[in-house]
């Protein structure tokens, strides 16, 4: 069953303290000119140079800070945690960042809108690692996942996913390096060990909450 078809359920917080009047201004107010319509969407039309895509942006941090480092570039963020949508509206409105697009909700709904080929990058920082075992069925990177990143990577596209857990570290490579359409770029334990040159610490990164230092995977698109 393909992407698309398939029922998607969404796990985990969407809201936890309520928002400020401020915030729920930005959402009401200020979302709406930035958000990803419903339905299929064709980033190159919007006439920037390549597009990268960031999924569960938190608050924004890394989204924002990318985005004003390459003007060029089109930013996809999908967050469904409805405080780190907030978080990100702000700085995007702060910076007037005119080449971010938000989507409020599961980025398998938005994957599954975008045409093939169109990401030059796909970020993945820190996903909820679920880390009891009945609930490793929630984890957002499994073999459909990776064959979706696979359709909407262009060839020489890159996927960069981090996390500080070392059982969605197994999973993921286990994954990943199955997979015939990414090659792992790693040549030395420093490539995984230190964060690359243009990576932006994030809230949850400092906190260090994982069970391991956060380990850099970078795939690139065979």
């Amino acid at each position: 069953m393909a992407l698309s078809e398939r029922p998607i359920r969404t796990y985990g917080r969407s809201k936890s303290r309520p928002l400020k009047p401020g915030q729920v201004a930005l959402v009401e107010t200020f979302l709406p000119s930035v958000a990803i319509p419903a339905g299929r969407f064709d980033p190159d039309a919007l006439g920037f140079t390549e597009t990268w895509l960031e999924i569960g942006f938190g608050g924004g941090e890394h989204l924002a800070m990318q985005a004003q480092r390459r003007p060029d570039v089109l930013f996809l963020g999908a967050e469904p945690f409805v405080n780190g949508i907030a978080s990100a509206l702000r700085r995007v409105r702060q910076a007037s960042l005119g080449n971010v697009r938000l989507w409020p909700g599961d980025a398998r709904a938005l994957m599954a809108n975008l045409p093939d080929a169109c990401l030059a990058r796909l970020f993945l920082l820190f996903p909820d690692p679920w880390p009891k075992v009945r609930h490793h069925k929630r984890r957002l990177v499994d073999e459909t996942f990776a064959r979706e990143a696979a359709r909407l990577l262009r060839p020489g596209g890159r996927l960069r996913l981090v996390t500080d857990w070392t059982s969605y570290l197994d999973q993921t490579l286990g994954i990943l390096t199955r997979d015939p359409a990414f090659a792992w770029t790693a040549e030395r334990a420093a490539d995984w060990r230190d964060a690359p040159a243009d990576h932006v610490t994030t809230r949850y990164q400092a906190k260090g909450l994982g069970d391991c230092a956060p380990v850099w995977l970078e795939f690139v698109r065979r």
